[in-house]
């Protein structure tokens, strides 16, 4: 009986395997998880490039919720051996982690959203509501409120020439205790001058 509780506590612990890599152009050290096949930073990336922006231009944000980039920052921004995820990478872990509906619920960090809107982090994802920037508003809701992440991919089969798709993390504002907003993980697309998060992918 004790063999078969050991065993279950270890496959507990095996929802995610962790490490760690150190960003050779600036000596940053970053937590990296590996969630179904893939090996994701389980940080938001802060490496600092010309016109990137920390959340509300202070420098804590971006010890706390990493770089805001452009999309053409972003597809540079990732170090040797890791990239910019595509949009078909993302879904894989959107899908892996428990679809569209679900998959926030267990990529979000058990603390640093609002209220309701913490996770569970059961894969070590650790996602953070970094914000955004650019265009009508200076910092804050462009199109994203909670958290954005870039990917690779254009939004040019949605008609959207100038645009390139990510995915959104919501905080939930619904006193309803049924509502599950903030559980989603939302394909999202919006222009490239926009500044989101980067998580990197391992190459």
């Amino acid at each position: 009986m004790k063999k078969i509780i050991i065993f279950l506590a270890l496959l507990g612990v095996a929802a995610f395997a962790q490490n760690a890599f150190t960003d050779k152009r600036d000596g940053k050290k970053y937590k990296t998880v590996k969630i179904g096949e893939q090996v994701w930073m389980a940080e938001n990336l802060n490496y600092k490039m010309k016109n990137s922006v920390c959340y509300k231009g202070n420098s804590s944000n971006c010890q706390k919720y990493g770089v805001l980039y452009d999309w053409d920052m972003a597809l540079k921004a990732c170090p040797d051996g890791w990239h910019l995820p595509s949009d078909t990478e993302w879904q894989t872990l959107v899908n892996f982690t428990g679809d569209t509906e679900f998959a926030g619920r267990d990529l979000k960090a058990k603390n640093g959203w609002d209220k309701k809107s913490n996770g569970t982090n059961k894969y070590g994802f650790s996602a953070l509501p970094g914000g955004s920037a650019g265009q009508s508003v200076a910092f804050g809701n462009a199109g994203c409120d909670g958290g954005c992440w870039w990917s690779s991919s254009t939004a040019e089969s949605e008609g959207m020439e100038d645009g390139a798709f990510g995915r959104q993390m919501n905080y939930d504002h619904s006193d309803d205790e049924t509502d599950t907003d903030s559980y989603r993980v939302d394909r999202y697309y919006d222009t490239k001058e926009v500044m989101f998060s980067v998580r990197c992918v391992k190459d």
